[in-house]
């Protein structure tokens, strides 16, 4: 249940079974449904999850009132709004199931007795969720200045997995587009 954890973890570092078992006793598995929110906007971020299938997205309300899909997340991804987790304020961004998923979450108290315990994984951890907002923020700016077919053709040439299993809603919004128009997009990028 847990071992997609521990296997990615193990690409950077072993860990001893003694610590895995440990670990083990903080964690929890979720399965998600399309939609279920994992964290609503204005609530506190309590929890740090890791995808084991699926893709999550992060997305917020923008000042018209419309959802808008920041990022897509998915296998072998940990994600949490850290600003929130970190700084224990409201969240200004939800996390969201964007299709079926299955997710083990730990608890920031949880984690926080980890990371007592085994000082090694805050280091591991913090340095992946580190080069993971360096690659969304490489990754959105990929799309900066670029027509809404460009980004399109972007957004399938790095992550046609997700580009597979979310609902064109989501990556229309992702984009900056209308579904409409992506819908247009498509017709004639084929």
């Amino acid at each position: 249940m847990f071992s997609p954890l521990f296997n990615y973890l193990q690409l950077f570092r072993n860990i001893p079974l003694a610590d895995r078992a440990f670990i083990t006793q903080h964690l929890a598995y979720k399965q998600v449904q399309e939609g279920e929110l994992l964290l609503q906007e204005g609530r506190v971020a309590r929890e740090l999850f890791f995808i084991c299938k699926g893709v999550i997205k992060i997305m917020a309300v923008n000042d018209k009132g419309k959802n808008v899909t920041y990022f897509f997340l998915r296998e072998n991804q940990f994600t949490t709004i850290l600003n929130s987790f970190n700084n224990n304020i409201p969240s200004t961004e939800s996390i969201v199931a964007a299709c079926d998923a299955e997710v083990i979450v730990v608890g920031k108290t949880a984690l926080m007795d980890i990371y007592a315990k085994l000082p090694y994984l805050k280091e591991l951890i913090t340095g992946i969720q580190q080069q993971a907002l360096l690659d969304k923020i490489q990754l959105r700016n990929a799309f900066l200045g670029e027509d809404a077919s460009k980004r399109y053709k972007l957004f399938l040439t790095r992550q046609p997995d997700v580009a597979l299993r979310v609902p064109l809603g989501d990556i229309a919004s992702y984009l900056g587009v209308t579904q409409q128009s992506l819908s247009r997009i498509r017709r004639t990028a084929r």
